[in-house]
This record gives structure tokens, C-alpha cells and sequence, in this order.
């Protein structure tokens, strides 16, 4: 089903706050729902998180009053849309059982990006990143069976593998060489630019939630992994958000997040198959309908442009929550040694990389190990759930990069 949501309208404006009453949603089930629809509450939390916060930079930028109130009223709806669709994670789950669920968008959202998108240097960018998350859930995966004595199959499911990726204690780089070329705001597909968006959002809400949450643990190892990988997600929110072109005015950063928000939502409808948060996104797709509406008609009046010339005129095809089991490995065996230098990647160490690692390791095994040493004196072996053993794999792209 094709929709182009600039000829659509939605729910008008000042019908759009709920009660609390409406927006008391009610919670999946954790032992019983499909993992892709925790994914996908996941990842609409990201991106409703993202726009607010960016409604509230354009709010402290902006000089016209009439402009601040406008998006004040939309900005208050983003943040009852963000409470209902966050709201639907329960609270029988752990927050390490939502972290391994947040590791699991990552790799999949991650990884169905980088095969759609278009752009060479961008899908890299994905290529790159995903390998990182993919050793994250496999690190939080072997706490979970220490702390909590369950495994993480029974919140991924058999649609992600959990094994090494590239070694955690390898994402620790100079901070220079986080920042990637940004595409070109004037050549650049519209899916590309919604891509970047989209992956963005989804770890900078990573990078938060693991900052907040990270210190409510009692367990010594938990509290330094969960400040371990934090820091990598920093480097990963830079690394993404490197990709924006800059030269972007804050209005046709507004169009773009809530295009982005309906094309989201859209195609989280169309593949939704609880009916319960189905109906929460089709709500939420007909309010962001009248956001893109405001949106563009704010950017003719002060950006002197017509917001077709940078959107597609349909929204792209559904953003899809599915196995990519095939795609990670075939990174795994490609690209699992690379690292960055400036803004673009090698594959041996170099200076600037190792001194970081001497900096930040001070000569001691980081929490992604020791995590790794603990569970082997528990349990005699990793844990892991894919056919066959990787571990050597990991082994040698440690040995290259010392």
C-alpha cells in the first residue's frame, strides 16, 4: 500500500491531547508477544525522544514567538505520543532483559538498513556500526544468564543470533575518528536522509537509557559493563550523527523528522500484528499526518521552499523488523577487523587508536572481558545461541589490533 503523506490529512491539532484515561495503554506481554513488537516499541520511543529534543533545540534557536508556541502545541502531543509507546514495555521486564531487547534493535534495525540504503559511503557507516551492537547483545546476553540465571533466546527469540561480533574492547576509539562525511543535503535521496535518521535516534536513545540506567545495578560487573558499553554508544551517536549535512536549516530538519515519523509509523502499521499496539501506531500515524501538514506549511512561510523538493512524494518501502541472520555473518567474515582513521576505515591499528586503547584500558581487561571471564568460572563456556563457535574469529581481530 502506497501512501504520500503530503496529500493526507490527519487528526486537526487541538483534538489531538488524550486523558489520562487514553493514554493508560495496556502493556505486552513479556513471555508472550513477539519480539518484533518489542523492537519496534523500542525503536518508536527513540524517535519520538528525538522529536521532542529536537523541538526543543529549534524552540531555543528560534526568535519568532508565533513559531515557539506552534511548536510548544505539537511538541506537548510528541511527548503523549513518546508516554503511550513507551508505556507499552511492562514492567515484569528487567532492565537488563530491555537492554538485551534494545540490542536486538540495534542489530536489526541496523542491519535492514545498511542492505536498503543507497548511498555507498552511508550503508558503510550501517556496515560498520552494526558489528559493534552485535557484540553488545552478545556481552549483555552472558550477564543476564549470571545475574538473572535466564537466556536471551527467550527475549530475542531465534530471530537474532547471539555470538561475538567485533570485540567490545576494540570500539574505543579516538574520538576524532568517530566523525564520518556528511551526505550532501542537495544530492542525497530522500531515504538516505531518513535512514540516517532513523538509526541515529534509535542509538542515541540507547546511549541514554544505558547513562540513567547503568548505576541502578548493586552487581560490580553489571555497573562497569553498562559504563563500558554507554561510552561506545557515545561514539556511536557521533558516529551517526555525522552523517546529517550541517547546512540543513532547522526547517527542513522539522519537515524531515515528521516525515520520518510517518513513514515510521506506516510501516510499523502495516506489519504489526498485535492488535492492541497495531491500533496505538494507526492513532499516532493520523496525528503525525497534521504534524507533517504544520511542518510544511511552516517551512513555505520561512524557508521560502516547497518541502516536495526534498521528500519523496510516497513514503519509501515499510521499514522492516526481520531476521538478518545471513547479512551479519558475512559481515562477521568481512569486515570484523576494520576500524576508523579520520573519517574513513583500516584495517590495522594506527597511533591515534592505540593510544586511546592505552588510555582508557590503563593496562587492564575492560568490563566486556572480565563479564566474559566471570560467566566461564560459572558456567564453563560462553554463553551463545548459533549454530557453531566463533570465539577464534574474535581472537584474531584482538591479536591484529594490539
Amino acid at each position: 500500500m502506497t501512501l504520500n503523506p503530503l496529500e493526507q490529512r490527519g487528526i486537526p491539532l487541538d483534538r489531538q491531547i488524550r486523558s489520562w484515561r487514553e493514554l493508560n495503554v495496556e502493556p505486552i506481554d513479556p513471555d508472550r508477544c513477539d519480539p518484533y513488537t518489542r523492537c519496534r516499541i523500542i525503536t518508536m520511543n527513540g524517535i519520538e525522544v528525538e522529536a521532542a529534543l529536537f523541538s526543543h533545540h529549534f524552540a531555543r534557536h528560534c526568535p519568532d514567538p508565533e513559531v515557539r508556541r506552534l511548536l510548544a502545541e505539537v511538541r506537548y502531543v510528541e511527548q503523549q505520543q513518546q508516554k503511550a509507546v513507551n508505556w507499552l514495555l511492562p514492567g515484569l521486564a528487567s532492565v537488563l532483559e530491555t537492554t538485551i531487547a534494545y540490542e536486538q534493535v540495534a542489530v536489526d534495525l541496523t542491519a535492514w538498513v545498511a542492505r536498503s540504503e543507497p548511498d555507498p559511503a552511508l550503508r558503510q557507516a550501517y556496515r560498520f556500526g552494526v558489528l559493534e551492537d552485535f557484540d553488545h547483545l552478545f556481552r549483555y546476553a552472558n550477564l543476564y544468564e549470571m545475574i538473572e540465571h535466564r537466556k536471551a533466546e527467550a527475549i530475542v527469540g531465534q530471530l537474532t543470533e547471539v555470538m561475538p561480533g567485533r570485540p567490545t574492547e576494540l570500539h574505543h576509539r579516538h574520538p576524532a575518528d568517530n566523525v564520518r562525511a556528511p551526505y550532501d543535503r542537495a544530492t542525497a535521496q530522500p531515504l538516505s536522509k531518513l535512514h540516517a535518521l532513523t538509526v541515529l535516534s534509535a542509538e542515541q536513545q540507547t546511549m541514554n537509557f544505558y547513562m540513567n540506567v547503568g548505576p541502578q545495578y548493586m552487581e560490580p560487573i553489571a555497573r562497569q559493563l553498562y559504563q563500558e558499553i554507554a561510552l561506545v554508544e557515545e561514539e556511536h551517536v557521533t558516529h551517526y550523527e555525522s552523517l546529517l549535512d550541517p547546512g540543513e536549516t532547522w526547517w527542513e530538519q522539522l519537515v524531515t523528522h515528521e516525515y520520518n515519523e510517518c513513514y515510521l509509523y506506516h510501516s510499523f502499521m502495516e506489519q504489526e500484528t498485535d492488535p492492541k499496539v497495531k491500533a496505538v501506531w494507526e492513532l499516532h500515524l493520523n496525528m503525525e499526518l497534521e504534524h507533517l501538514r504544520i511542518a510544511c506549511d511552516l517551512m513555505r512561510r520561512h524557508d521560502g521552499r516547497d518541502p516536495q523538493e526534498i521528500l519523496a512524494p510516497e513514503l519509501p518501502a515499510p521499514l522492516t523488523f526481520e531476521p538478518n541472520k545471513e547479512y551479519v555473518r558475512d559481515l562477521l567474515a568481512t569486515e570484523i577487523d576494520l576500524t576508523t582513521l579520520g573519517t574513513g576505515y583500516v584495517r590495522d591499528a594506527h597511533e591515534r587508536f592505540q593510544g586511546m586503547q592505552e588510555r582508557i584500558h590503563g593496562g587492564e581487561e575492560p568490563p566486556s572481558e572480565r563479564v566474559m571471564a566471570q560467566h566461564a568460572d560459572l558456567f564453563g563456556r560462553a554463553y551463545r545461541s548459533q549454530p557453531g563457535d566463533r570465539s577464534d574469529t574474535a581472537s584474531r581481530v584482538r591479536g591484529r589490533h594490539v
